[in-house]
């Protein structure tokens, strides 16, 4: 469709902020996003959070949303916002109830890929803290301790051995306390390459590799440090960096996701490729992934910003 059809879109609400955990990251991403469309002549304007979003809805100003509302527990990846957006019969980027749902409880996720056969990290699910201690010896080290529906690497600990047991043993009293509804997932950690490919419609992006100045891609790598290095394509291998891309897209695919999406792969020291998780509404903050895979094919991001509103339109719908 022409760049004159902007108002083809209607009154669009970029939907951002919220009360999840990542709500700082939400924020930035959603200006960067609301700046975008308006360049472009979109009549956009922000909307924070499910309790904005809820009664703008109710009186009939949003004719669809963008959202990069990011996070469980009011955020918008985990398909409550979905939901109330399909109540209404407002048009939203990026997956529905089911893919959100899904995508965001990453046992579920590792749960269904394994039942398909798509390479995921061995794991146990823990829903009382004092279990973690036989998981830990089923698994055997190293292991990564994190939370079931979080995001942007919150709550994440690493285990190399018995000293590292205490910090992942207070990260299981604050989840799985009895006054709480959380789940912890117990993974082998790999230890190899740590990748992300993008997804933009029937499309994988071009991988990203990603190579942190300390140990680990963590939240400070993520959002707020700048010698983090993003190598794209991630491999250099053309058959290679087809697999796994193409392993993205089944793993996307798998989780009934659409839209546009990130999903994290690592690549352990033989060239195996090992699914961690998919995102549905990945950050579009001047660190993030999906606009620079999308760069590397010579997508700005304003045009990027477009072409994801663009798939809520009818003739999008596969």
């Amino acid at each position: 469709m022409s760049r004159l059809d902007a108002s083809r879109f209607g009154r669009v609400a970029v939907l951002m902020g919220g009360t999840s955990s990542e709500r700082a990251v939400s924020l930035d991403s959603g200006r960067n996003v609301l700046d975008a469309l308006l360049a472009q002549g979109v009549d956009a304007f922000p909307i924070d959070g499910i309790s904005e979003l809820t009664p703008a809805l109710a009186s009939g100003r949003i004719d669809r949303v963008f959202n990069v509302l990011h996070g469980s527990r009011g955020g918008g990846e985990d398909g409550v916002v979905q939901g109330l957006l399909e109540a209404f019969g407002v048009p939203c980027t990026g997956s529905d109830v089911l893919g959100s749902a899904l995508s965001m409880d990453k046992i579920r996720s590792k749960q269904v890929w394994q039942a398909i056969g798509l390479p995921t990290p061995e794991f146990r699910r823990l829903t009382q803290g004092d279990k973690l201690l036989a998981a830990i010896a089923e698994l055997g080290f190293p292991l990564v301790v994190k939370p079931a529906c979080e995001g942007s690497s919150v709550g994440i600990s690493r285990l190399f051995g018995a000293d590292d047991v205490p910090a992942a043993l207070a990260l299981a009293a604050d989840y799985l306390n009895p006054s709480s509804d959380g789940e912890l997932l117990v993974e082998r950690l790999i230890e190899g390459g740590e990748y992300t490919v993008g997804i933009l419609g029937r499309q994988a992006l071009p991988s990203i590799r990603i190579v942190p100045a300390g140990a680990y891609y963590d939240y400070h790598a993520k959002y707020l440090a700048e010698d983090t290095r993003y190598i794209c394509p991630g491999l250099d291998d053309a058959d290679q960096e087809a697999a796994i891309r193409e392993l993205a897209l089944r793993a996307f695919d798998a989780l009934g996701c659409r839209g546009w999406g990130r999903v994290d792969v690592m690549r352990d020291q033989d060239g195996g490729n090992w699914l961690l998780e998919v995102n549905t509404a990945p950050g579009m903050t001047s660190h993030s992934l999906v606009p620079k895979a999308a760069s590397a094919l010579g997508i700005d991001f304003e045009t990027l910003c477009w072409q994801i509103l663009a798939q809520t339109l009818p003739e999008a719908t596969p």
